[in-house]
């Protein structure tokens, strides 16, 4: 769902309380029509000024569970040939080098590049060869 339909979906509610008010005013005949409208117009108005500020709360891009890890390193504590453990944020994961010919010894940097349930990706930060980092 877009952001900006997210945002429109949680304004509704404020927009059908405000014309309740109006409508309540203007038959206790408190307020004009034209007034009325005006206010509501208004009500509506502000929202949409409102909506630059507010779109980085209505996003949703939270990343949970393996995906989370993306992006994060992580050191090899097994020999991925082309699968291992690495451990990343002090807990050990099973993970599967890319590319797969290309095997990681242990103590290599890694990052990981993608995740699927409890596998993550990764590729050597560090030159295997060498065993020094990047």
């Amino acid at each position: 769902m877009p952001t900006w339909f997210r945002y429109l979906l949680f304004q509704v509610p404020g927009w059908c309380m405000a014309a309740l008010v109006l409508l309540l005013l203007r038959h206790y005949q408190m307020i004009s029509f034209s007034g009325a409208l005006i206010c509501f117009v208004a009500w509506m108005l502000k929202d949409w000024i409102l909506y630059p500020w507010l779109r980085s709360v209505y996003q949703v891009s939270t990343r949970t569970g393996s995906k989370a890890l993306i992006g994060c390193k992580g050191v090899a504590e097994s020999h991925l040939a082309p699968e291992g453990l690495i451990r990343v944020r002090g807990e050990l994961w099973r993970a599967v080098a890319i590319p797969r010919d290309l095997p990681i010894q242990t103590g290599i940097v890694v990052e990981i590049i993608d995740a699927d349930g409890m596998t993550v990706f990764v590729r050597p930060l560090s030159d295997p060869a060498t065993n020094n980092s990047m």
